[in-house]
């Protein structure tokens, strides 16, 4: 096959072969594209998006984008309002979002964001040949050591580095008996054709209750049942739980509504000759076993990773999701070689403190772990030596101070991403810019400064500081700010305090308090 402006990359061989064409297919196909790495990228979707082409099914986002919010729009700092366009360098490609919202919620609806992705990639130039689905993986070994080929349905792709774009978005139904009777999240129908009629849902978590909320003017009952009581956001102080906007359900349930919301378990599911549905629960709150009549059962269970022939060929996954387990640099814990962007990148578990879990699975932490990935594979499978700027020691305090008050990565990615700096010997530091924290923990390698932010489910949202030497890693918590800025006279003196600490011997473990600001110091 030859290449055409809409059909590049024909098959053949290539260095690195990405699949897919989600946001973060095309995140880290820019970002590599602007280190100048050979790469193709084929999909089997027709056009940008990913499943922002058919899903939320009642299209409104979880991830708000704030078109007025108080930091100028395309700056980096606005980045923490934008949780929905893709990264880019050049102004005319940042920011996107805004400009195809159309002010009726700061909740961006599946179309807009599906146009908002089409707009990036058309702008920013990112090539990628649709209509190409991969249908199969096989190993092969040469000369030239080992390749991946990538079977397709336009032939064959080998590379020695594979790259899988391609989400969490193939159905998932448990085994409970008979629930396979019943519809998919993916499956459902236009809500008006759910008008009088009985529902019930399989799944207590976001999508169970967006289905809900978008049946409640059409369904004449719905009941959600899960084994395990749903937790709502705001009470997680985290995006683990339902969403606040899908409260509606709770409400109506408490107050007799037409809603009722079940802790219990499936015991079977089974269809009447009417084609209505007879559902057996068994209560895991104590309450007494439920069976009730349904006109329509649906699974809101989730999705599992389109992986096709990938275990098969050794790649090892974790969960009911099949999310490959994968390395800190997001590459498979079980072939090297292989690496994931976009949502598979929650396979990447990080250090998970006081239990919270990273972005990865969301467009706005997942289009970090793409620019840093991207650097990664220029550096380690392509041979490109990073630079990294110099920081004068006396600067270095100004540096943390303006990394924990602007960076967007450390505030999407909290205690998952983190800015290093290594300690040079004339006494100055090398900006080594981003890195996983668990990784940059364990590096080698001289002393280290690893600045993070980190939230402990309370709501405080925190500057935590690692001073890693050869005898250990030291840990120095900064207090939070009730404004969520960390410039003031007494953070930047705590900064300081830091910074000159480096050239110390390591602390005892103590706590600590310098100027005002408190911080622990903890081997």
């Amino acid at each position: 096959m030859t290449a055409s402006a809409d059909r590049p990359f024909p098959p053949g061989e290539y260095p690195l072969v990405l699949i897919g064409s989600g946001p973060g297919a095309l995140q880290l196909s820019y970002a590599l594209g602007r280190l100048q790495i050979p790469h193709a990228v084929v999909s089997a979707d027709p056009a940008p998006g990913g499943m922002f082409r058919r899903w939320p099914f009642f299209q409104r986002l979880l991830s708000w984008t704030k078109p007025y919010a108080p930091a100028p729009s395309g700056s980096r700092l606005y980045e923490r309002y934008d949780w929905n366009s893709l990264l880019a360098e050049e102004p005319e490609h940042a920011a996107l979002m805004p400009r195809f919202m159309d002010g009726s919620s700061y909740f961006p609806s599946r179309p807009e964001m599906e146009r908002n992705l089409a707009a990036f990639a058309a702008g920013a130039g990112i090539a990628v040949r649709y209509d190409c689905r991969w249908t199969g993986t096989r190993l092969e070994e040469d000369g030239d050591g080992r390749r991946f080929v990538l079977e397709t349905t336009d032939g064959e792709y080998r590379c020695g580095t594979a790259v899988f774009a391609v989400g969490v978005a193939e159905p998932f139904v448990p085994p409970s008996p008979g629930l396979d009777l019943g519809a998919h999240y993916a499956d459902t129908r236009a809500a008006e054709t759910y008008a009088g009629r009985r529902v019930f849902i399989a799944g207590k978590q976001n999508s169970g209750f967006e289905l809900a909320t978008g049946l409640l003017p059409w369904a004449r009952q719905i009941t959600l049942a899960s084994p395990s009581p749903a937790r709502l956001s705001v009470n997680t102080r985290s995006l683990v739980g339902v969403r606040a906007r899908y409260v509606q359900p709770f409400e109506d349930h408490a107050l007799g509504g037409g809603v009722s919301v079940l802790d219990a378990a499936i015991e079977r599911v089974e269809r009447a000759a009417d084609g209505t549905f007879r559902v057996s629960l068994r209560r895991t709150d104590g309450g007494p076993d439920v069976a009730l009549e349904a006109d329509d059962v649906i699974a809101a269970t989730g999705f599992t990773a389109p992986l096709l022939d990938l275990p098969a060929l050794g790649v090892a996954t974790v969960g009911s999701s099949r999310i490959p387990a994968q390395t800190p640099w997001w590459e498979s814990a079980s072939l090297p070689g292989v690496f994931f962007a976009g949502t598979l990148t929650q396979g990447a578990p990080g250090l998970k403190k006081h239990g919270m879990p990273s972005n990865s699975g969301a467009v706005h932490g997942a289009r970090y772990n793409a620019r840093v990935l991207a650097g990664h594979l220029a550096r380690t499978r392509f041979g490109r030596p990073a630079g990294a700027a110099t920081i004068a020691g006396r600067e270095l305090g100004d540096r943390l101070v303006h990394e924990a008050s602007t960076s967007p990565e450390l505030w999407h990615q909290k205690a998952y991403l983190a800015w290093v700096a290594t300690k040079e010997p004339d006494g100055g530091f090398a900006d080594r810019g981003l890195a996983p924290l668990a990784d940059a923990l364990d590096a080698d390698g001289p002393d280290a400064v690893i600045l993070t932010l980190e939230a402990d489910g309370s709501g405080a949202i925190y500057p935590v500081v690692y001073l890693r030497r050869a005898a250990g890693v030291e840990e120095r918590v900064l207090d939070p700010d009730s404004f969520l800025a960390f410039t003031g006279p007494g953070h930047r003196a705590a900064f300081e305090a830091v910074a000159r600490s480096v050239a110390r011997p390591r602390a005892s473990r103590s706590a600590n308090r310098v100027d005002g600001i408190g911080y622990s110091a903890e081997p």
